[in-house]
Formats: structure tokens, C-alpha cells, sequence
């Protein structure tokens, strides 16, 4: 989100998060749903809108399409009388260049985990004020403390998934379970294809398929991801990272690469589709709040993202927009739709896990990356 919407170099991360796990299956509860005026004495909501008189009349989030709750948005209004506006982008790329172009306009950004470490590198990010994020607590320690951001000086977890391909069974009559039918589509697929439209993660999974790291700085295995690529892409009808989810349910397409939470709602919306994380692996990511440097409300930026992180608040965003929650209590207390904690593909089992890979900084071997999406030809 999306994706969109991410090298898992050390297999101790992934350990790590094996603790946001499904977790055994229980009763089912009714999705907790948000009144309208909660009692300033519930739990948690002394800390939901810190000094008011300090507090903006708006706030301007840049995020990714169809990615946070209205509900959620509407509610910090009604809470702390703080409007926020939203705009979008489709990409990690998009998002820094529109940065790297001058754009201050953004009191929050949610960039990915490789990005949060170029965007550290390259100075963009605000350290956070800490003592105004005390819903922190809420986190699991497993989202905490992840390569990009060790100490989360600059960005606290949003979402987390994967970035597998998702096909329609009604239109597919056999199973699908390696990235070789997303590259070596047969007839019924060919021409009925959409790629999510993110160099890294287009690149990665044809790296994937080849056995390759997704991070790789090989030169020669980047062009052989090339040749795949270029091979492939006569039977992409698109590359999109925010209406995949449409063709899928519209059966303009019947295979997607897609993120997780864009999948689940799909198939909400279509049950016979399936999200599949496919036997070679895929991509493993964590989408995270940051403020940029040039933001010019940032105090008003921290309590929005300390209220994003209250179990009730979390679990509303969790169960609309179905990726993965970093929040403990939310799951722990059951806020969070069981349904959805005990499905594999947004929650995958270990065994998975242990054959997906972060996406890292690749460095100056970006610009092999970029020749490659260039000579894909992908519309901006």
C-alpha cells in the first residue's frame, strides 16, 4: 500500500517478528466500533490530544492511497478539533522525490523501512519528541529497533505485511504457487497481469523468482531480472499500486501482484480470489510515521501519530484497511478482528517468514535499478 506501498539479511528480525503471529483461535468478537464521544476518563484518552493550545487546525498527511481508516481521521477531529488532509502517492520513490523536489507542505509521511534509511541518510527526517508519544507503549517490541531506524529516533511502525500475488480462482481452475506463473504466465493469464507499480518491489520479486537476493548489487543478476522483466511484459495489461485491487474485483485482471491489506479487501469484496506468498518468498516491509525536517506542524504531528497508536484506534485502522498491526495491546485485548489475526497471509507462519527478505539500501547500485525501470518503460 497498499503496499504499498520494503534485504532481510538477518534471520533474527524475522524471529522477531514471529510475535505478531496468529495467535490461537478465540471466540469472536464484534469489530470494536468508535463512538462518537468517548468519556475523557476511557483508558488511554489523556493522552489522545496533549496541550490543545499548542495544537494546529490542520495537519497534512502524505500516505500511501487508501491507507488510513476515515473513521480514524474523523474521529482525531472530533477529539482534538485538528483536521487532517490527506494526499497520496503510489510509490517509496514517489514519495522522496516529491521531497527531494521541494515539497514542505507534509507534517506526516509514511515511508517504508529501506526509505526511512535513505531519507535518515540523506538528513529529511525530524527526531521525535518521545515524551509526547507515550501510546508507544503500546508497541510490540518486535516492530522496535529494525535495521532502518534502531532506535527509533525518527519513526515509530504504522503497518506491516507482504508483497506476494493474488489470482482469481474462478478464472484460474488450478493452483498457483511460485512466482514463475507471475513471469511465465500461461495463455489464460497472458495480457490479464498487473505489477504493482514500485521499481524495488517489481525488481525484487523477478530476483526472487531467479533465486537471487532481492538486494542484490550483482550486475549480472540484475540484468537477468531484466530479461524476465522485459520478457514478461508484453502480457501486463498494468503496472498500478492503487487500482490492482480494483481489476482484480472487476475481472479486468486475474493475477496481481499486490500488498497484503490491498489482497484481503479484495478478496472481501470477490471470495474467489486467493493472496498467495509465493514458495521462493517475497518481500517482507513495515510501513512507519515520520515527520519531514520542513514540517511546520510537528508538535501537532506527534499527537496525531501517539493517537494512531491507541489499541482502539489501531484496531479500528487494523480491521478497515486489513494489514498487519505492530500494536500489542490491540491484539492482545482482541480489538483486532480474530478473523483476521488468524489469516496466514496477512499474519504468515514462521516458515515463511524465514524465506522473505526486507528490502535494504542498495546504495550507489540503485542506479542499476533505476536503469532497469527506466528501460521498462514504466509511465511515471
Amino acid at each position: 500500500m497498499g503496499i504499498t506501498g520494503r534485504g532481510f539479511c538477518l534471520l533474527v528480525l524475522m524471529t522477531l517478528l514471529a510475535a505478531c503471529g496468529a495467535p490461537a483461535a478465540a471466540p469472536t468478537p464484534a469489530p470494536p466500533s468508535i463512538s462518537p464521544a468517548a468519556p475523557a476518563s476511557s483508558p488511554g484518552l489523556e493522552d489522545s490530544c496533549g496541550d490543545r493550545s499548542k495544537l494546529s487546525k490542520e495537519l497534512y498527511l502524505f500516505n500511501w492511497p487508501d491507507y488510513i481508516a476515515q473513521e480514524v481521521l474523523n474521529r482525531f477531529e472530533q477529539e482534538c478539533g485538528v483536521k487532517v488532509i490527506v494526499d497520496t502517492y503510489d510509490s517509496n520513490e514517489t514519495l522522496l522525490a516529491k521531497l527531494q523536489a521541494g515539497a514542505t507542505g507534509y507534517d506526516i509521511i509514511v515511508p517504508s523501512d529501506y526509505m526511512v534509511s535513505i531519507m535518515i541518510k540523506e538528513g529529511m527526517l525530524a527526531e521525535l519528541d518521545k515524551n509526547n508519544l507515550p501510546n508507544l507503549k503500546h508497541i510490540d517490541p518486535a516492530h522496535l529497533g529494525l535495521y532502518f531506524d534502531p532506535e527509533n529516533r525518527y519513526t515509530v511502525p504504522y503497518m506491516w505485511g507482504t508483497s506476494g500475488f493474488m489470482y482469481d480462482t474462478a478464472a484460474i481452475p488450478r493452483e498457483l504457487k511460485s512466482w514463475k506463473d507471475v513471469f511465465e504466465p500461461a495463455p489464460d493469464v497472458q495480457g490479464k497481469i498487473s505489477m504493482l507499480k514500485d521499481e524495488r518491489e517489481v525488481i525484487g520479486a523477478a530476483l526472487k523468482y531467479l533465486g537471487f537476493s532481492m538486494n542484490t548489487t550483482n550486475p549480472d543478476e540484475l540484468q537477468k531480472a531484466k530479461e524476465v522483466l522485459l520478457r514478461q511484459k508484453p502480457y501486463v495489461k498494468a503496472y498500478t499500486s492503487d487500482t490492482n485491487r480494483d481489476l482484480l474485483v472487476a475481472g479486468e485482471v486475474v493475477l496481481a501482484h499486490i500488498w497484503t491489506g490491498d489482497a484481503i479487501r479484495a478478496r472481501d469484496a470477490k471470495p474467489s480470489l486467493k493472496y498467495v506468498i509465493p514458495d521462493e518468498g517475497c518481500t517482507i516491509w513495515q510501513d512507519n510515521l515520520a515527520i519531514p525536517k520542513t514540517a511546520r506542524n510537528k508538535y501537532t504531528a506527534e499527537v496525531f501519530i501517539n493517537f494512531l497508536m491507541r489499541p482502539d484506534i489501531a484496531a479500528v485502522n487494523a480491521n478497515t484497511i486489513k494489514f498487519g498491526s505492530p500494536n500489542r495491546t490491540a491484539i492482545q485485548q482482541q480489538l483486532i478482528d480474530p478473523a483476521l489475526l488468524n489469516d496466514p497471509g496477512i499474519y504468515p507462519p514462521e516458515e515463511l517468514k524465514r524465506k522473505m527478505e526486507w528490502l535494504i539500501d542498495v546504495g550507489e547500485a540503485i542506479e542499476l535499478y533505476d536503469r532497469i525501470w527506466t528501460e521498462l518503460g514504466v509511465e511515471q
